[in-house]
């Protein structure tokens, strides 16, 4: 599950390593559009899977997933690469303002746009001057070609309140991106380790975007999940 400024595409370097150890790989597609509407679809796209699910998110797709996968017996282990893990009632607002070190915000464009109810809506982009903050440790070309691909999220995904925590009843991994300046590295550990996650590692170079910089060691931590909730 991909969060913000991005697509499915993002996991293109993951998803070739995983189906060559035989894994069954879906890279969901999230709607950005707040929990209210993302989690629902998420959830739905799980109830169409037959089999157990590990469910593997990025950034602010770990807020979805944690709502999602609440209530799912299929879904035997959860994965956050630089992610959110909120509890009960937190938003994402809270958790990026809880630790300093936050720079996307401010290289982030917002678009008017009309919701479906006829409301006033707005998305954010991320601009062409938002890889120092986001994408680091990729080229400038990979950083284009991922700006110009992007899909924005609407600005209220950060004040909608978790629902539910499924990370309380799944087993949970996670990655730490140990030069993250889109969701600070002491975020994702503090919440990381709040969560009591079964298994935490770090790699001390990445940017946010880590399933693209080093696709192998997200694969091996994906694997490793599979393979202890097996």
């Amino acid at each position: 599950m991909h969060g913000g400024y991005a697509d499915s595409s993002c996991w293109n370097g993951v998803i070739p390593k995983l189906q060559h150890e035989g894994f069954t790989t879906i890279a969901g597609s999230n709607p950005l559009r707040g929990i209210p509407t993302d989690a629902p679809y998420i959830g739905s796209l799980l109830d169409s899977i037959s089999g157990p699910v590990v469910l593997v998110a990025h950034s602010m797709g770990g807020t979805v997933i944690t709502n999602a996968a609440a209530g799912k017996t299929n879904v035997k282990a959860l994965v956050y690469i630089a992610a959110f893990v909120p509890d009960l009632g937190e938003t994402q607002a809270d958790l990026i303002n809880k630790f300093p070190g936050s720079e996307v915000l401010p290289v982030s464009v917002p678009v008017p746009y009309t919701k479906a109810d006829g409301t006033n809506g707005t998305d954010l982009y991320l601009s062409k001057d938002g890889q120092a903050a986001f994408a680091a440790d990729l080229s400038t070309a990979q950083f284009r070609l991922l700006q110009a691909t992007q899909r924005p999220f609407d600005a209220d995904s950060f004040i909608y309140p978790t629902q539910a925590a499924a990370w309380k009843t799944i087993p949970s991994w996670g990655l730490v991106a140990g030069k993250d300046k889109a969701i600070p590295p002491a975020a994702e550990r503090w919440m990381y380790s709040r969560a009591n996650f079964r298994k935490v590692i770090e790699a001390p170079t990445a940017s946010h975007v880590v399933m693209i910089s080093q696709p192998q060691l997200v694969a091996d931590l994906i694997e490793d999940a599979a393979k202890a909730s097996s």
